[in-house]
């Protein structure tokens, strides 16, 4: 493979969630296919740990905002001393100073769009009619972005974030060791939550549908589950309390072991009310075959093909109670096989980001 690709990845976020994951499962992807990979990031975030950890060179970079023109100056140098010929960028204050590095000193500038709320449509904020492709996380982004800000359609495109589909394989898994590993009796029904403890994933409708369906089915052992870490951590914490769920509700923190705990949960629920690119959980947990209730925001309905997946609307409890209580009711039946196909796969996912990075250094 083409070893003069050299891409120089920026992410301005200190964060660990769904935007930072796919970054990283791209990056070692891409590598796989023979690009050369480096990142700039703060060196407070979690993304320089995770990326030192899989052999990448970090630059830290202070990414104070918009108009540090101090960083744009050190990727510069960055992009001649390392021979990069493609910035790709990811948050709003990383892309206007990588892009503007990009253009300043003539190498290809990609904007990767990973949320779904809505981007500034002034004039003013031109930075990514300036970017030589994009790539969105979601169909919904994409077409977001070509009608309110100015993208041409040839100049953008969905890669959703791809699943390893050998690690998220539910045959690789024994559900009784799974749940053994989660201290989750033989008997329960679990219902789950992953995602990071931000406020638009909306734990709070999550924690209000438990306490509903606990009234509402008595006579069944149910028990949740939130796997996540995050700013809304204490928040959560004070409503379970509230709410008097200390005993049917587990909060694990981070979990990095998702495939084993998808296996021990019988429904995945994502009940965000915005930002959503594809989200991760929900399709890796499809791919597993585990029966999903899903709110339709961003891109999420990209992934809707039937099967044990009920999409419902967003900012109503009522609607995730009824989602889940159409399992409940039919005493859940899980096909344990693929509900969406290849094309989430991370081996597609990388090798449709190589096509475009050749295609743009032609």
């Amino acid at each position: 493979m083409d070893n003069s690709i050299r891409v120089l990845h920026t992410e301005w976020s200190r964060g660990w969630g769904g935007q930072e994951i796919r970054i990283i499962s791209e990056m070692i992807a891409i590598r796989d296919l023979g690009v050369d990979v480096f990142l700039a990031c703060r060196n407070d975030s979690v993304i320089k740990k995770k990326a030192l950890e899989n052999n990448f060179k970090v630059f830290t970079l202070p990414f104070k905002g918009n108009a540090d023109f101090q960083t744009l100056f050190i990727i510069s140098k960055i992009i001649k001393a390392y021979s990069i010929n493609i910035i790709n960028t990811h948050s709003g204050k990383d892309t206007w100073v990588g892009g503007l590095a990009a253009k300043l000193a003539g190498v290809r500038f990609i904007r990767t769009r990973h949320l779904s709320n809505p981007i500034n449509p002034a004039r003013i904020n031109f930075i990514n009619e300036l970017a030589d492709y994009i790539f969105t996380t979601g169909e919904s982004i994409r077409l977001e972005m070509i009608k309110y800000n100015r993208i041409k359609p040839h100049k953008i495109e969905s890669i959703p974030t791809g699943i390893d589909i050998y690690k998220f394989d539910i045959n690789r898994y024994l559900r009784q060791n799974c749940r053994e590993q989660f201290n989750i009796n033989k008997d329960e029904i679990v219902i789950g939550i992953i995602a990071v403890l931000r406020k638009f994933k909306r734990h709070d409708f999550f924690l209000k549908m438990a306490k509903s369906l606990i009234k509402k089915y008595p006579e069944k052992k149910l028990s949740f589950v939130i796997a996540g870490d995050g700013p809304q951590k204490n928040n959560i914490i004070n409503l379970i309390e509230k709410l008097n769920l200390d005993k049917k509700v587990n909060m694990l923190g981070h979990v990095e072991q998702i495939p084993e705990l998808l296996t021990a949960l019988d429904i995945f629920v994502l009940s965000s009310d915005s930002k959503e690119g594809v989200p991760q959980a929900a399709m890796q947990a499809l791919f597993m075959g585990k029966n999903v209730v899903a709110t339709n925001c961003g891109s999420t309905k990209d992934l809707f093909m039937g099967g044990n997946f009920q999409l419902v609307a967003t900012h109503s409890v009522d609607d995730l109670i009824k989602g889940v209580s159409f399992y409940l009711d039919q005493s859940i039946v899980t096909k344990n096989k693929a509900l969406i196909d290849d094309k989430f796969s991370i081996k597609f996912m990388a090798s449709r980001i190589l096509q475009v990075y050749i295609s743009l250094l032609r």
